[in-house]
């Protein structure tokens, strides 16, 4: 189910939406500054951003902007006060996917964020087959298997990362997108740290040299890389 960021600084606005999301099914972030919203766009994993243009501290126009910069293609639905022709223009012109006039209802924001989402592009699927040099990872038996004939277990979390980095190749993902988005777990720097000994793990048994990875590579100051597109068996 996709996962909506809602940044909002009127608390029964953010309340509301966040309620409406929650019963049609949607997972949700928010952040109720700029500052703190800025953040989680920009590190947080998330498929749709519900935005208000008048917040405290960074305003949405700078928020959108740094959005766009980072993940040109993440859609936005701006929600605000400021229905004047030239706020519209300036939001739709900075890359925003939709803008909604306060106030609006619960059913018409549901209908906006679907139709949005449907025309967004797709989510990477997932993969169970992983091939990598030397070798191949089959997630649904919970193992590694080596040309030679050797064999690897997995472990649960080892699994999951390496399937969503798979799943992403190409793209360098963070260690809180991990935590957040596969491990579902509250960032914090031990459980960075973690993450870390997990790939640490994961590349031992890939045989993928620490010093030279080829297979999951480390993007400085970003977090952790599927190098290639994997060969996909069966999904």
């Amino acid at each position: 189910m996709p996962i909506i960021l809602v940044i909002e600084d009127d608390s029964s606005i953010r309340t509301g939406v966040i309620d409406a999301l929650t019963a049609a099914g949607y997972e949700t972030l928010s952040a109720a500054n700029g500052r703190d919203g800025l953040e989680t766009a920009l590190r947080a994993s998330f498929d749709l951003l519900l935005l208000d243009l008048v917040l405290p501290q960074v305003d949405g126009f700078t928020i959108l902007k740094a959005l766009r910069e980072q993940r040109p293609v993440t859609p936005v639905i701006i929600l605000s006060a400021m229905g004047q022709e030239a706020n519209r223009v300036k939001g739709l012109n900075l890359g925003a996917d939709d803008y909604m006039v306060k106030p609006f209802g619960a059913r018409e924001l549901l209908a906006r964020v679907n139709a949005v989402l449907r025309r967004s592009p797709e989510r990477p699927a997932e993969v169970n087959l992983i091939a990598f040099p030397g070798g191949e990872a089959d997630l649904a038996r919970c193992e590694v298997r080596h040309a030679d004939g050797s064999r690897e277990e997995l472990s649960q979390r080892e699994m999951a990362v390496l399937q969503y980095l798979a799943s992403n190749a190409g793209r360098a993902i963070s260690r809180e997108e991990i935590l957040t988005r596969v491990w579902r777990l509250s960032f914090s720097a031990g459980a960075t740290r973690t993450i870390d000994m997990h790939v640490a793990n994961l590349r031992a048994k890939l045989r993928d040299d620490p010093t030279d990875p080829q297979v999951v590579l480390t993007v400085r100051g970003k977090g952790y890389m599927f190098r290639t597109k994997p060969e996909t068996a069966r999904a």
